[in-house]
C-alpha cells in the first residue's frame, strides 16, 4: 500500500478540486498548482464525488481507478468530468452551485484481483469499509467507492451486487466464474460543509 497522506495533503486536493470545478466553469480552463508535496506528484487512482448540501445527496461522482496520471492531474480532471460528465446527472454550468455542493476526494490504492476458487470466498474476503470493489466481466466494469455500502448500510453481498447492477450486468453475476472481482482501499477527505473545514473521513471505527 502507497504511504498515507497527511492531512494538509488530502486539503490541498480537496481545495484543487473545488477551484478546478469553479475555474472550469467560470473560463473553461483547466488550472495547475504545484503541490505541497512530491507524493502528489506521484501516480495514484483518485476519485472525485459532489454532494449537494446538506441532503447529502450525490451530484456527480467520476475519477481513475488505476494510477494512471500524477495525482494532482488526475484530482483536476476528476473533479471537471464528476461536474460536467457524470451521465446521470445534467452538467454543472453555473459555478455557483459550488456553494451548494461538498467535494469528497477518495485516493485510491492500485486494484488488485481476487484469487478465489468459490465465488463465495469474495463473501469472506471483502471488508466492509475497508476495501472498494470493481466488478469486471466481459466489456462491462462496475466500481463502488468503500464509503458506498458504509453509507447504505449494505453486507458484502449486497456490495457486490449493486457493482453489478453499476456495470451493467445481473445483480448475481459476481456468482459467475467468468467475472473478474478487485478490491482496492481509498483514503477520503471531505468538506464538512460547502467551501468548509476539511477532514478525512473514517470508514471503520479505529
Amino acid at each position: 500500500m502507497s504511504e498515507r497522506l497527511s492531512l494538509e495533503e488530502g486539503e490541498f486536493l480537496v481545495r484543487l478540486a473545488r477551484d478546478a470545478i469553479v475555474e472550469y466553469l467560470r473560463s473553461g480552463r483547466k488550472i495547475r498548482r504545484d503541490p505541497p508535496s512530491e507524493r502528489l506528484r506521484e501516480k495514484r487512482g483518485v476519485f472525485v464525488t459532489l454532494k449537494r448540501h446538506p441532503s447529502d445527496e450525490l451530484r456527480g461522482c467520476i475519477g481513475f481507478p488505476e494510477p494512471v496520471k500524477p495525482l494532482v492531474e488526475a484530482t483536476v480532471e476528476a473533479a471537471i468530468s464528476a461536474a460536467t460528465n457524470d451521465p446521470r446527472f445534467p452538467p454543472m454550468r453555473d459555478p455557483r452551485e459550488m456553494k451548494e455542493v461538498r467535494v469528497e476526494v477518495s485516493v485510491l490504492t492500485p486494484p488488485r484481483r481476487l484469487e478465489v476458487s468459490n465465488p463465495k470466498e469474495y463473501l469472506e474476503r471483502i471488508e466492509i469499509g475497508r476495501h472498494g470493489v470493481i466488478v469486471r466481466r466481459g466489456a462491462n466494469s462496475g466500481l463502488l467507492l468503500p464509503q458506498v455500502p458504509v453509507e447504505e448500510g449494505w453486507d458484502v453481498m449486497e456490495f457486490l451486487s449493486h457493482a453489478c447492477l453499476k456495470a451493467g450486468l445481473p445483480p448475481d453475476a459476481w456468482c459467475s466464474p467468468d467475472c473478474e472481482v478487485y478490491v482496492f482501499e481509498a483514503q477520503v477527505f471531505e468538506e464538512v460543509e460547502p467551501e468548509g473545514e476539511v477532514r478525512e473521513k473514517r470508514l471503520t471505527e479505529e
